[in-house]
């Protein structure tokens, strides 16, 4: 925070002037002004290492109403100031009633000036605590209250000090008085952090992890003397809760606790902070939402980073190490998180990837439904990082934003030939979107099944919501890539009419049922409803080849058809043979990155075949006329040699 507005209010005569003047000089002034003019207070003024870059002190005059509710409109902290028994009772019989009156929601300070009038022992401090106790339990408003002189110069800093903290370090959003309890936000909000500083998920904060948590915090350590200080703190406090072996989630709550009823909330922020919380105990949208410029034409992937950092997460949760996260386990998993994301639910996850047996997710299902989400939507990724604790840091110590766990894939050009655009090639992608087409009843979620590497059922259901699968593919080389299977459902009108949705597909799957003669013409007719599926490179599929092949019923037959568009032969697939489907598999991911032998109407140029022949007719020329040089040298060289 660069600045903040202290009002200082109070009936006349407790002293406003006066403990302005003395925080400045640092002195006691006997006469001075009615009102001193505002004051800029430089930073560490206090000598808090959390005060903010300056604060401005208003003086107010109680007589003047009606300026006092403007400056307080303007402020940012009230410092309230009583002196004697008449006006603690104007506390909370005027001054606190016209606070709420304004609407204003600002945390109060309360200070008890002229201290040194007072003719009370020291042991009588504990009146004067019982005095405040009330005050703070009926008003929510005040977050501190101070004892202090202008005249003895007691207090005043620390009575501005709390001013300034009650900005930096609020103490409403996280204790409740009148409970006498953590409240409901910070209680989830430390569970959050105990969570993510609980390295190996054994339900203990061990002395490792609690030191790790103090420098992260706090940029310094505890020797081992103040970490048992601090556990025996505890364990008076709360029996159990700190042993050899931790702290336990229930001691980490209690001993903040602990920090809240001392008046040490600083320290509460502290950690808080350290792990991005706002003072509404949110956390910031600038860790959940960072910005990530994304050309036209690009595509976000997650880099070697963000995939270690999700199978260690896998690999953490596992608990049983069955290669597979149960509901329990992802339930855990999912603590620190608004919960599995909206877009898994809606597409039914984990239905959408490998599962085991028991229909657990796996390894490979976890990383794959991660790649589809960061290549459909990377704000959802990126958000879901930043609630998992994901951490960048670098070789100086500095972290860096979860953008670090993305990449992104370089722009998809247009290219043009015969005045025909069509997509160009793409070298970086590892993860291609494909939409899977055709009449009811074809064999496409079938097909999806199987991709998957689920038995094939006889049973038929139509599809109404969307259904997604998304599994890696071997290249032939080795090289991995994830495909990302679309069946559209009842979306698919409104989805083939938006340019925008078309843009996120690389492939389409135009499948029929070749055992079906009815089933190619939907094809045909999908086509010619929507001419702007011809822009998309684009693959046609016989399903059900075991079956009995039928004739289509329909003005062209499918080898035909696609051969007028400059397309190669539909692919027979059957989901009882493998070999067919890898072919499949392989194929769409080929033509989605190198879409121009799969676009429809591209016709092959002439000058494509020739480019290919003519290096090698040069090349063989320059071969042979390397040789009949050689010879004739090697013969030159024997003659002369006779």
């Amino acid at each position: 925070m660069d600045s903040i507005r202290v009002v200082i209010c109070g009936d006349e005569g407790v002293g406003k002037s006066s403990l302005i003047t003395t925080l400045v000089k640092e002195t006691f002034v006997p006469n001075i002004q009615h009102v001193i003019p505002p004051i800029n207070i430089p930073k560490d003024f206090s000598g808090s290492p959390y005060s903010p870059k300056s604060s401005v002190l208003i003086d107010t005059l109680s007589s003047d109403m009606s300026s006092v509710q403007d400056q307080i409109r303007l402020s940012d902290v009230i410092w309230l100031v009583f002196s004697d028994h008449y006006t603690y009772e104007r506390i909370s019989l005027y001054w606190i009633p016209m606070f709420r009156s304004m609407g204003v929601n600002l945390p109060v300070v309360l200070c008890n000036n002229k201290s040194d009038l007072d003719q009370l022992p020291d042991e009588s401090e504990t009146v004067l605590n019982e005095q405040f106790i009330p005050l703070l339990k009926e008003f929510k408003e005040i977050e501190a209250c101070v004892r202090c002189s202008a005249k003895d110069n007691y207090n005043v800093n620390q009575a501005f000090y709390l001013c300034q903290r009650a900005v930096t370090h609020p103490i409403a959003p996280l204790y409740d008085y009148k409970e006498s309890n953590l409240k409901p936000l910070a209680i989830n909000a430390l569970t959050r952090v105990f969570y993510l500083c609980d390295k190996d998920q054994d339900g203990l904060l061990n002395d490792s992890e609690f030191l790790q948590l103090q420098q992260k915090c706090f940029h310094k350590s505890m020797d081992i003397h103040e970490l048992t200080s601090l556990k025996s703190t505890l364990n008076s406090a709360l029996p159990g809760t700190a042993t050899d072996a931790g702290i336990s989630e229930e001691g980490f709550l209690a001993l903040n606790k602990l920090y809240a009823e001392s008046g040490r909330h600083e320290t509460i922020w502290g950690i808080l902070r350290a792990y991005h919380y706002t003072d509404s105990l949110s956390i910031d949208d600038k860790i959940l939402y960072p910005k990530l410029d994304v050309p036209v034409g690009s595509s976000v992937e997650l880099s070697p980073k963000g995939y270690k950092f999700l199978v260690d997460l896998f690999l953490l949760f596992d608990k049983d190490n069955d290669g597979g996260l149960n509901d329990d386990e992802l339930t855990q998993l999912f603590y620190p998180t608004p919960g599995v994301p909206r877009s898994w639910q809606e597409s039914n996850f984990p239905r959408t990837v490998v599962c085991n047996e028991q229909d657990y997710v796996t390894l490979q299902g976890w990383l794959a439904q991660w790649s589809m989400t960061t290549f459909l939507d990377y704000k959802v990724t990126l958000a879901y990082l930043g609630y998992f604790g994901y951490e960048d840091k670098s070789a100086n110590g500095k972290v860096s934003s979860t953008t670090t766990a993305l990449r992104i894939t370089k722009s998809r050009k247009m290219k043009k030939r015969n005045n025909r655009l069509y997509r160009g090639g793409v070298s970086d992608r590892t993860v291609f979107n494909c939409f899977v087409l055709g009449a009811p009843g074809c064999g496409k979620t079938s097909l999806m099944e199987s991709f998957l590497g689920r038995h094939y059922s006889d049973f038929h259901s139509p599809t109404i919501q969307r259904n997604v699968a998304v599994n890696n593919v071997e290249l032939i080389g080795g090289k991995q890539c994830y495909l990302i299977l679309e069946e559209l459902g009842e979306l698919e009108p409104a989805i083939l009419e938006n340019s925008r949705k078309l843009d996120t597909c690389d492939v389409l799957c135009l499948a029929y049922d070749s055992s079906d003669p009815e089933s190619f013409q939907h094809l045909i007719e999908l086509r010619q409803a929507y001419p702007n599926l011809d822009r998309i490179p684009m693959v046609f599929v016989a399903l059900k080849a075991d079956l009995d092949r039928q004739q289509q019923r329909c003005d062209i037959q499918p080898e035909t058809y696609t051969r007028a568009l400059f397309l190669p032969a539909p692919l027979h697939i059957s989901s009882s043979w493998a070999s067919s489907l890898t072919e499949l598999l392989v194929h769409l991911v080929n033509s989605a990155a190198e879409p121009r032998s799969a676009t429809a109407g591209l016709e092959p140029e002439p000058a494509d075949t020739e480019n290919i022949i003519n290096p090698f007719v040069i090349g063989s020329s320059a071969v042979g006329f390397m040789v009949i040089v050689s010879v004739w040298y090697l013969r030159k060289s024997i003659v002369g040699e006779r």
